[in-house]
C-alpha cells in the first residue's frame, strides 16, 4: 500500500477571493498494483446538474463525481436560487430543487464562477429551454486552444431566439416565440449537440438534430432527460429526434462512469508497468482506448456488468510497442484521452504518431514532456514520438489545463525520482480523489497547495 498525504477537501468553491495552487510530488518508477474504482463521469455531471433547471420538481442525482467542476456548477445554482443538498454527506448523491430559479439571468456577481468553467455553457440551453431568455457571461475553463460557441448559437437561432454576444464574450438570448427546428452541425461537436437537447426538450413541436454527437455522455444526458419526462429519440446515433414537452417532472438518476478517468488510469498502468484492475465501469465505453493499448502490447481484460459494474484488467509486463492515435469523434478514439496517450507512448519503443483531428491544437503539454526526456517532433497536427524509455527522467512539470495535467501524472508514475507537477489544481477538476485512487495502487505522493488572499500567501503542506 501507499503513502498518500492529501487533504480531503480539494477546492474549497466558497473562499471566492482566493487564488488556490496545487503542486504534486509523485514518487515513481514502480510497478503499479492494485485496484481502483472509477467515478461518475465529470463530462456528464456537468451537464446533467444544469438540465435538473429544466424540471418542475426535485431531483435526485446519484454517483456525482466529487470534484471542483461539480461544485462550481452547484455554487451557481445554489446562487440562482435552487435548494441542493447532499444525501447523509454522501456527495456521490445530489438531492436539486430547481423550484427556486425564477428567470434566465445569470447574475454578474456569479461571472467569477461561470468563468471557472467550460461547461457552464451548458445553462444556456437549460435556461432558455425554461424561460425562453438567457443572461450570462462568457464561459471559461482549460484553455487548450480556440473553442468558439458559434455551433450552439446556431442552434438556438435556429429555435427562434435572437443571440447576441459582446466584446467580452458574454452571451444575451432574447425570444418572443420558440418552436422545434432542423438542425444540421456541419462538425460534430459534444457541447452544441447537448445545449440543442436541453433547450429542445421543453421547447413546443419536433426537432431534430442531424450529425449529432455519440459520446456516451451524450447518451447519459438524453437519458436523465427522458427519466424526467422528455421525448428524445436517437441518442448514440448521429440523428436525435425530440418532441417537445410542456414541463418534466423530478426522478433519480445514476451517472455514468467515467470514460477519461478509467482510459487515464489504463495508460498509467501500461506506461509505469503493472497489473491494476479498474472496476466501476462500462469496457463498451472504453474500446477505442483498449483497442490502442493492446497495439502496444498491452494485456486488457473485460468482465461487462450491469449499470456500470463491469471491470477491466490491465496488464504490462514486457516493453512497450510504439503504435499510432488519431483522435476521433465516439466511437473513436477521444479527445480527451490525447495527452494521456502520448505520455505513454514516450516509454514504447519504436516510433509512434498522435494525431489530434478534433482541436485545431492541443499539444502545447508536450513541451514538458520533452523537458522529463521526451523525443517529440510537433508537425501540424501530429506529435511524432520516438520512444526514450530509458531517458526519461524526473522534473518539474506543469498542468495547462485537465487532461495535459493527467499526462503529467502517467508520465511521473513511470520515472524514477519525484516529479513535481505544478498547476494541478486543475487536474482536481475533473479527477476524484486521484492521489488517493494513486495511493492505494502502491504511488507515495503528497499534494501542496499555496493559497494566495489579495496580497498575501499562504503556504500549507497538506
Amino acid at each position: 500500500m501507499g503513502v498518500c498525504n492529501v487533504d480531503s477537501k480539494y477546492y474549497d468553491i466558497e473562499d471566492k477571493g482566493k487564488e488556490i495552487k496545487v503542486r504534486y510530488y509523485i514518487e515513481g518508477g514502480k510497478e503499479l498494483h492494485g485496484s481502483v474504482n472509477i467515478s461518475g463521469a465529470k463530462n456528464a455531471a456537468v451537464a446533467i446538474i444544469p438540465a435538473t433547471v429544466l424540471c418542475d420538481e426535485v431531483c435526485t442525482i446519484e454517483n456525482v463525481p466529487d470534484i471542483s467542476d461539480v461544485n462550481i456548477i452547484i455554487e451557481i445554482l445554489q446562487q440562482m436560487g435552487a435548494k441542493v443538498r447532499y444525501v447523509a454527506g454522501d456527495h456521490s448523491r445530489v438531492v436539486i430543487d430547481p423550484r427556486g430559479i425564477t428567470s434566465g439571468t445569470v447574475d454578474a456577481s456569479l461571472a467569477e464562477l461561470v468563468r471557472k468553467m467550460r461547461a457552464s455553457y451548458y445553462l444556456l440551453g437549460a435556461l432558455l429551454g425554461r424561460f425562453g431568455n438567457v443572461s450570462e457571461t462568457k464561459a471559461g475553463g482549460c484553455d487548450f486552444c480556440d473553442r468558439p460557441i458559434d455551433l450552439h448559437l446556431m442552434a438556438f437561432r435556429a429555435f427562434g431566439a435572437k443571440c447576441t454576444t459582446d466584446n467580452y464574450g458574454a452571451v444575451t438570448i432574447e425570444s418572443t416565440e420558440l418552436h422545434g427546428a432542423e438542425i444540421a452541425f456541419d462538425t460534430v461537436s459534444v457541447g452544441a449537440t447537448i445545449n440543442a437537447i436541453l433547450a429542445a426538450v421543453r421547447i413546443e413541436g419536433l426537432t431534430t438534430i442531424r450529425n449529432a454527437a455519440r459520446e456516451p455522455h451524450v447518451v447519459d444526458v438524453a437519458n436523465f432527460l427522458n427519466s424526467m419526462g422528455a421525448h428524445i429519440k436517437g441518442a448514440g446515433t448521429d440523428t436525435i429526434k425530440i418532441e417537445g414537452v410542456d414541463r418534466l417532472h423530478g426522478c433519480t438518476y445514476s451517472i455514468i462512469p467515467d470514460q477519461i478517468e478509467a482510459g487515464t488510469y489504463m495508460a498509467a498502468v501500461a506506461a509505469a508497468g503493472g497489473d491494476v484492475t479498474i472496476k466501476g465501469v462500462t469496457p463498451e465505453h472504453l474500446r477505442s482506448i483498449t483497442k490502442r493499448l493492446i497495439a502496444a502490447g498491452v494485456e486488457v481484460y473485460e468482465q461487462d456488468g450491469d449499470d456500470g459494474n463491469g471491470k477491466v484488467r490491465v496488464v504490462r509486463k514486457g516493453d512497450l510497442k510504439a503504435c499510432n492515435v488519431t483522435t476521433e469523434p465516439h466511437p473513436g478514439f477521444p479527445t480527451d484521452m490525447q495527452p494521456q496517450i502520448t505520455a505513454m507512448l514516450t516509454f514504447a519503443k519504436g516510433q509512434s504518431r498522435v494525431t489530434e483531428a478534433v482541436w485545431e491544437d492541443r499539444f502545447s503539454y508536450q513541451r514538458y514532456l520533452v523537458r522529463m526526456g521526451a523525443n517529440i517532433f510537433h508537425g501540424g497536427k501530429t506529435l511524432y514520438i520516438t520512444g526514450t524509455p530509458n531517458e526519461m527522467h524526473c522534473a518539474e512539470v506543469r498542468a495547462l489545463d485537465l487532461r495535459a495535467g493527467a499526462a503529467m501524472v502517467v508520465a511521473a508514475l513511470a520515472v524514477p525520482g519525484t516529479t513535481i507537477v505544478k498547476d494541478a489544481q486543475y487536474i482536481e477538476r475533473g479527477y476524484e480523489r486521484m492521489l488517493d485512487k494513486l495511493g492505494a495502487l502502491g504511488v507515495k505522493v503528497t499534494r501542496k497547495e499555496t493559497i494566495k488572499v489579495a496580497e498575501t500567501v499562504e503556504t500549507s503542506n497538506m
